[in-house]
């Protein structure tokens, strides 16, 4: 009987204890399960004002020898890879799948705010679009928080890696709809980014604040539907593919993982994924 009840409490207690939200923080420690020295994980912003790695950051990046960005950022060959990834497929454009007075609002929009016509970039992925005016939305010189660290890689004379390709991450725009794409362009040249600088600036904040649990929630109650209706593609299905990696990586050597803060957090989020298979993730504050 008091091996029952006991067994009973331990299921509450750990039930309880993976109900909690994570504790606000964008560095985690990775250990055990046979790993011989530590990996880390932290969540970067891909688009921000400033950038200031306090002494823990760098404390782990010192005890590192390698780092796994989402994609390797030093490779020589990203640009022209890119540039074939950028088209939709079967011909489509994006004036198609607008009307006659989208067309008109969307082409002054792209001409006054990256000084470009909607013929110039019709047969363009819209999320691609979408990209060129972030330094529009942050209203401020954008920096990267992903170049910064490549930088430090390469001062510290080490590799850069990626847990997924560039071609991985253009084919994810194929999953979700083009016409989907082009509704969010539509409304974001509607109200001129007034929806889009708003929720950018909240987003910005909860980074600042280490609040990983908090980003996710945004990012699904977004009111862009890219965002919020397709996290599976976006989010979770890239994140139980990097699992693999993580782990045969973390076992070869310690390991800096820099990937996108929407990414920890949640039970399909990353952390709890490598708990789930047996390490140790712990907060760095």
């Amino acid at each position: 009987m008091k091996q029952t009840v006991f067994i009973l409490i331990s299921i509450v207690i750990g039930f309880v204890a993976n109900a909690q939200d994570l504790e606000k923080s964008l560095l985690w420690k990775i250990s055990g399960n046979g790993l011989e020295k530590p990996s880390y994980l932290f969540g970067t912003m891909h688009a921000v004002c400033e950038i200031n790695f306090d002494d823990a950051i760098k404390k782990a990046l010192d005890e590192t020898s390698q780092m796994y960005l989402e994609i390797d950022m030093d490779d020589p060959t990203l640009q022209a890879t890119m540039m074939k990834g950028m088209m939709m497929k079967d011909g489509v454009t994006m004036s198609s799948l607008m009307t006659e007075e989208e067309v008109i609002i969307v082409d002054a929009f792209l001409k006054e705010n990256v000084n470009v016509s909607i013929k110039m970039v019709d047969r363009f992925k819209p999320f691609m679009i979408s990209a060129l005016f972030i330094p529009k939305l942050l209203e401020c010189p954008m920096q990267t928080i992903e170049n910064e660290l490549v930088k430090i890689s390469k001062e510290q004379k080490e590799e850069v890696y990626g847990l997924e390709t560039i071609s991985d991450q253009l084919i994810v725009f194929d999953k979700i709809p083009y016409k989907t794409q082009v509704e969010e362009l539509v409304k974001t040249a509607k109200d001129n980014m007034v929806k889009d600088k708003a929720e950018l600036k909240q987003m910005l904040t909860i980074y600042n604040d280490e609040d990983i649990e908090g980003m996710l929630v945004l990012i699904e109650e977004s009111e862009n539907k890219v965002s919020s209706d397709f996290n599976d593609i976006l989010l979770n299905d890239r994140n139980a593919n990097w699992i693999a990696v993580i782990e045969k990586v973390s076992k070869e050597k310690p390991t800096f993982y820099g990937v996108g803060a929407g990414h920890l957090a949640g039970e399909k989020g990353v952390i709890k994924l490598l708990r789930k298979r047996g390490y140790k993730v712990e907060a760095v504050n």
